[in-house]
């Protein structure tokens, strides 16, 4: 049904079409036609007025299970002409896509072979909170030294949705990398950078956290996260 014409609404219909005489809204026509935007006028509008552009869309990959033989091998080191094989462009590209997933599932690392890619990379950081929000796309990683003081702290990870291993790692690492742009980065981690690095390098060699922890502990783990699960299931709160 058409809707109704009332003084008011035919004020507005006049309105817009003065600004479109006045070049201040573009006209957009059909797919096939080219349509030149005013640009100028556009900052003077009002913001309900301005056309909607449509955000681009994430490139988001799925994670891989952490029984997939990919997630439990050893990474050759990363070669830039591979990049081709699994549609990215250029190191940014493949560090944006990384970082996309990581952000998507909600993590604080991500590395190339949780998502199923022969890449000896991760992406880590992005937490307001830690390094003020630092991001580091890590290729070909090393630890040259780590601190003989270690501390214990509880760790998650992607590949294992709500199961959470209390692991004791050093408190620092001296690491070495090359990033997104192939500058090579040789710094101190420490604290919770120090420990997500640490993780994350650990799935470049074919380990998951739960390789870490005694038989005992990760049945225990186990059975609070399968108890978790069938609350998230209910719609219940995770505790």
């Amino acid at each position: 049904m058409a809707e109704k014409l009332t003084p008011e609404k035919i004020e507005e219909i006049a309105k817009n079409f003065e600004k479109i005489q006045d070049k201040k809204i573009p006209i957009i026509k059909s797919e096939k036609e080219t349509v030149k935007l005013d640009y100028g006028s556009l900052d003077n509008m009002r913001p309900e007025d301005k056309p909607k552009v449509k955000a681009p869309e994430k490139r988001v990959l799925p994670l891989i299970k952490p029984s997939d033989p990919r997630l439990l091998m050893q990474i050759a080191p990363f070669i830039d002409d591979t990049l081709k094989e699994f549609n990215f462009k250029d190191r940014v590209d493949l560090s944006k896509v990384m970082y996309d997933t990581m952000v998507k599932y909600g993590g604080l690392g991500l590395s190339a072979n949780q998502v199923g890619l022969p890449y000896r990379m991760f992406v880590m950081g992005g937490h307001p909170q830690i390094e003020d929000g630092k991001v580091r796309s890590v290729f070909n990683p090393l630890i040259n030294d780590v601190s003989k003081e270690t501390v214990n702290f509880k760790e998650g990870c992607l590949s294992f949705p709500f199961l959470f291993l209390t692991i004791n790692r050093p408190k620092w690492c001296s690491v070495k990398y090359t990033d997104q742009h192939g500058k090579e980065i040789e710094e101190t981690l420490h604290g919770m950078s120090a420990r997500v690095f640490q993780h994350e390098n650990e799935h470049m060699n074919g380990y998951v956290f739960t390789d870490l922890v005694s038989k005992f502990k990760l049945e225990r783990a186990q059975k609070t996260r399968a108890k978790m699960l069938k609350d998230y299931a209910r719609g219940g709160a995770i505790r």
